[in-house]
């Protein structure tokens, strides 16, 4: 694996001008940030924060070391921070190093002995040197400070953890989000890794992880980067230059065939928009390689919703009812309690009635591939295959091909003891589940890996993406990066958006809403209540489209 270079200066910059947020100064001097054009999300200005003041106490030289993470950051070696430290520690402290996400106003310092402090917080998540966010386990942190007086009496830090620490609440304000783009390994599809990186030099940011880095650990086996080993930046910024972002390789590059070359700007140029970048033109010592992006397959699905009412199944518009041609009247020789349209909509896997799921073919005759007892709804992927789960067995994943095969998926989720809900993305790269582990219901994702016709082996190691409050109910993909999912309380349902690499965020949903299907964003999500209205959501609320919804369907894309 590469060294993973110019990850560091990311989240360096984006964990200290967060850490000083939970208190920045009411009236310190404000410094000018980058000039106008020099970033499409970069700040106007920067906070610089108070530095040490004379006499103060142990505690108060830590709460200012922490939030000093607001300073000038890398471009000034956060000089700010490091006049808290002792001379010994200035230059081997590592605020790099991670971020540490916490709950505002939980954040307490004491000091039990002369000399150290002790400073205890509630952590939410942490991001890592490579911009990957993870949800902390639940409890109190302790970070550990030790302190000696100076030849002036003034007390200054001899001992401090690397990394920083950044309020909950205004973490969205300082870091974004941004996605890394990787091949599926088909080179069919663009597979988004979310990563959080302050806004101030975006493009360096992200073209820095994407040639010089490597997907995240749980995604490493399902995808692909264009990017050979041997290449990386030649120099350690991407200035932009009328708009265009200059990404100068190592000599290296000059050896990469054309195919290669293209897959690379594909990739270069789709994480680049995230941040608002057009265009990026790599070079080779200023001279200019030849590449442009290939044709990748949308994953965008129809915009109106896909049901089944008593007049048939098909695509709703107002009251008008659309079929789709050879699959809707298979669907007339089925009781579907649930379905998925497969990517070419040449097929749909169902759950029937009596609880098995079923293969049903555009125009063909229906197959019971899955007859295990409590099935959950299952999913199809863009390769064919139908992925099925019974609910009281976690680990039981099987997948089943269009000839009727099944192939076992091994050790899947380790840890859970139901599974409420399964679906894969619809790139075929990732596959997220709504479980319980314990007391707790949480979602998770994982990578999928595939062997010989796309086959798909295994899964990778799972990450918990987020804690639900109540018991699970439904889980679909809103779109590339997100997850919609449905829980049930007494007090009232909740539609949770969870991102598939950053935090969650909660609304009520209506009454009586049982299922849930994505379309291409947050704002298109449809909810089916138990007496088959269908809401879609509209701003904060939710808005009732129509009634007599026997099903609400998901779709896996649309025909290319």
């Amino acid at each position: 694996m590469r060294a993973r270079r110019g990850i560091a200066a990311v989240v360096a910059a984006a964990a200290l001008v967060l850490s000083a947020c939970a208190g920045l100064p009411a009236g310190g001097p404000v410094n000018p940030g980058l000039a106008a054009g020099d970033d499409a999300f970069s700040p106007e200005f920067l906070f610089r924060p108070d530095e040490p003041q004379p006499g103060a106490t142990p505690e108060q030289i830590v709460e200012g070391f922490i939030r000093a993470g607001s300073g000038p950051g890398p471009a000034a070696n956060w000089d700010v921070a490091r006049m808290f430290l002792a001379p010994s520690i200035r230059e081997t402290w590592k605020p790099e190093a991670s971020v540490t996400i916490d709950v505002p106003d939980e954040r307490t310092a004491v000091a039990p002995t002369e000399g150290a402090v002790s400073v205890s917080l509630v952590a939410v998540a942490t991001v890592d040197q490579t911009g990957a966010y993870q949800p902390a386990e639940a409890g109190i942190t302790q970070l550990s400070f030790h302190l000696a007086q100076q030849d002036n009496g003034e007390w200054r830090i001899t001992e401090a953890p690397d990394g920083v620490v950044v309020d909950r609440d205004v973490f969205a304000n300082v870091f974004h989000r941004y996605s890394l783009m990787f091949f599926d390994p088909t080179w069919q599809f663009l597979v988004p890794d979310v990563r959080w990186f302050p806004t101030t030099n975006a493009a360096t940011r992200i073209a820095g992880a994407l040639v010089n880095g490597a997907p995240s650990p749980w995604l490493l086996d399902s995808v692909r980067n264009a990017f050979p080993e041997g290449v990386s930046l030649a120099r350690p910024s991407v200035p932009l230059e009328s708009g265009v972002a200059q990404v100068a390789l190592s000599a290296d590059a000059l050896l990469i065939e054309p195919t290669t070359l293209d897959r690379m700007q594909t990739q270069l140029t789709a994480s680049l928009a995230t941040a608002g970048v057009s265009r990026a033109q790599m070079s080779v010592e200023s001279a200019p390689l030849i590449a442009e992006p290939v044709a990748t397959r949308s994953t965008r699905v129809t915009g109106p919703p896909l049901v089944l009412t008593e007049e048939g199944f098909g695509f709703l518009a107002g009251d008008e009812l659309t079929q789709i041609p050879g699959l809707s009247s298979s669907m007339a020789n089925v009781i579907p309690t649930a379905i998925q349209v497969a990517t070419d909509r040449d097929f749909a896997a169902v759950r029937l009635v009596d609880g098995t799921v079923a293969r049903v073919p555009a125009g063909g005759g229906v197959t019971v591939v899955d007859s295990r007892a409590g099935l959950v709804n299952p999913s199809a992927d863009p390769f064919g295959y139908i992925w099925s789960v019974p609910r009281d067995q976690p680990s039981a994943v099987t997948v089943f091909s269009a000839g009727g095969q099944q192939f076992p998926i091994a050790d899947a989720w380790p840890g859970a003891t139901q599974i409420v809900a399964m679906t894969v993305s619809r790139d075929g790269a990732r596959l997220a589940a709504l479980l319980v582990a314990g007391d707790r219901t949480e979602v998770r994702v994982a990578g999928v890996v595939r062997g010989d016709d796309n086959q798909p082996i295994r899964i990778g190691d799972p990450v918990p993406l987020g804690v639900l409050s109540g018991a699970g109910a439904g889980l679909t993909w809103l779109d590339d990066v997100s997850l919609g999912v449905l829980t049930a309380r007494a007090e009232g349902p909740l539609f949770t958006e969870q991102l598939a690499g950053g935090p969650g965020s909660t609304i009520d949903a209506p009454i009586g809403a049982a299922s849930i299907a994505g379309a291409n964003s947050i704002s298109s999500v449809r909810l089916r209540a138990e007496d088959g209205s269908l809401f879609v959501k509209r701003g904060a609320n939710w808005q009732r489209t129509t009634g007599g919804v026997l099903v609400l369907a998901t779709q896996q894309g649309s025909p290319p």
